[in-house]
Parts: C-alpha cells; structure tokens; sequence
C-alpha cells in the first residue's frame, strides 16, 4: 500500500512558476514509477509526465515538453513536478500516482492539488 500526498498548489500568473510536491508513504514506494496527472473542470483526467524508479527514463505529454519537468528524491519518498511558464490553460487539478513494478497502470493516487494560472 502507497499513500501519496500532494502539496505546493496555488494561484499564479501566467508566465509563472510552480513546484509541486508529492510525498509518498509506504515500504516499497521508492520502487514505484511515479506520474502527475490533472483534471480540469469538465475536462477528462490528463496524463502529463512520469519518472521510473531510477529516476533515469521520463515520459513527458506534448502539452508540457519544455515547460514542466518531473524528478524524485527517493531518500525523502518524494516527487516534485517543476513547472515553469505557466498559461491558464494550465489551471487545474493536479494529481500524482504511482505504479507498481513492471506494471503500467496507477494504482494509487493522492487527492489532488488545486494550482490555478490568471491571465
């Protein structure tokens, strides 16, 4: 069992930047590929980027090449999303999840973390 919490959430300008935190609890957590999601109003839930285990291989969606970045620091069991030059197409809810060894499908999520981009 992985419990994951999200944190760093916010109001910003456009043009801004965020950094998202997910704190994962769990013996085996830092074996886990990890992803960040959202979902925005009316909208179906977006995947965005993912790191392995090692940290080594990412996986990114068009929508967020060169401006949001993905790392882990498995030390503090702890995944950050960078995102920098933020639109308000942005705003949404952001989730991050974790799957397990050798699978592809998220099995556990955190409950989300509201970041919203003013124009």
């Amino acid at each position: 069992q992985v419990q994951l919490v999200e944190s760093g959430g916010g109001l910003v300008q456009a043009g801004g930047s965020l950094r998202l935190s997910c704190a994962a609890s769990g013996r085996t957590s830092s074996s886990y590929t990890m992803g960040w999601f959202r979902q925005a109003p009316g909208k179906e839930r977006e995947f965005l980027i993912a790191i392995s285990r090692s940290g080594v291989s990412t996986d990114y969606a068009d929508s967020v090449k060169g401006r949001f970045a993905i790392s882990r620091d498995n030390a503090k069991n702890t995944v950050y999303l960078q995102m920098n030059s933020l639109k308000p197409e942005d705003t949404a809810i952001y989730y991050c999840a974790a799957a397990p060894p050798f699978s592809s499908r998220y099995d556990y999520w955190g409950q989300g973390t509201q970041v919203t981009v003013s124009s």
